[in-house]
């Protein structure tokens, strides 16, 4: 699974861009948490490879911008 922060805000344009990644993306599952403060992309696949680059050059495609949301490790020492 990939997490990406988006700009998107507008539930509307939210499921535009849902049916347009599954269209273009066979086998992948994606949802938008637009609740959460970074209003999150999150992108599954069958085949548990994600073309991030590809799906960022698609949301952009409609005036949106996404970057990978990189996990945050916190190590106690």
């Amino acid at each position: 699974m990939e997490v990406f922060k988006t700009n998107v805000e507008d539930q509307e344009m939210a499921d535009k861009l849902i049916d347009q990644l599954h269209k273009a993306f066979i086998g992948y599952t994606a949802n938008f948490d637009l609740q959460d403060c970074d209003n999150i992309l999150r992108v599954k696949s069958v085949s548990g490879h994600i073309e991030s680059t590809s799906i960022i050059k698609l949301l952009r495609q409609f005036g949106c911008h996404a970057q990978i949301l990189e996990d945050e490790i916190i190590l106690n020492r």
